[in-house]
């Protein structure tokens, strides 16, 4: 098995992990209050769009875009010294925008289950908006968090599409476990394939074993997500 890919596979899932949870909270937050307008529902249609769109049409547009040919990518050039295509950083803005929706939408569910009396209880006795949202709102909502950041290390950890095609396959620095495994595919060499597919089948495995447990503990428990 190739370790190098392990960890850097291991360290791709846990950076777009924390980044997606810091900024998909704010979003989630709003999309679960907010109002009618159209506003709502095409932020809801840009953030499930990576749930049905290919995702080697995401890599691609990221390629372009962060690539040295267009304003965006050479800006990113004078800004980094390098372009974000083909870099650990590039795969992380891919990843983020990849796994978007598996970090929103659990979120914007757990959110909208809590039930609007008791910040409006607190807010007459004075609490402001964001003691409201951190003593209250987010640790009644804290297992659909959880569940964010589960599905959103899991779903990263599996990438394939937008990888391959924004990242290529650079040894140490954007070869993952998915690009390990169709290199092994393409050699023929079956049995480090299979050791590989083996220990992508067993995170995947664990993250909804863990999931699925937690929830039924929740539910008797009386936890909202």
């Amino acid at each position: 098995m190739d370790w190098q890919a392990v960890e850097l596979t291991a360290r791709l899932a846990g950076v777009t992990t924390a980044l997606l949870m810091l900024v998909g909270l704010p979003l989630a937050w709003w999309l679960a209050r907010s109002g009618g307008g159209v506003m709502r529902p095409t932020v809801q249609a840009l953030v499930g769009l990576p749930l049905v769109l290919p995702p080697t049409v995401l890599g691609f547009y990221l390629l372009v875009d962060l690539g040295p040919l267009t304003s965006v990518g050479r800006g990113l050039v004078r800004l980094l010294g390098h372009p974000l295509a083909f870099s650990f950083e590039g795969l992380v803005v891919g990843s983020m925008l990849y796994s978007l929706p598996f970090a929103v939408q659990p979120m914007v569910a757990g959110f909208a289950a809590v039930d609007r009396q008791f910040g409006e209880a607190a807010s007459t006795l004075g609490a402001s908006p964001a003691r409201i949202f951190w003593g209250i709102t987010l640790p009644l909502a804290r297992g659909s968090v959880w569940t964010a950041a589960l599905l959103t290390f899991t779903h990263t950890v599996g990438e394939f599409g937008v990888v391959l095609m924004l990242g290529g396959n650079i040894p140490g620095a954007t070869r993952t476990m998915s690009i390990a495994l169709y290199d092994a595919v393409q050699d023929g060499q079956y049995v480090d394939a299979n050791r590989t597919a083996g220990a992508l089948l067993a995170v995947a495995f664990a993250g909804l074993l863990a999931l699925y447990w937690r929830r039924g503990r929740g539910v008797r428990g009386g936890d909202l997500v």
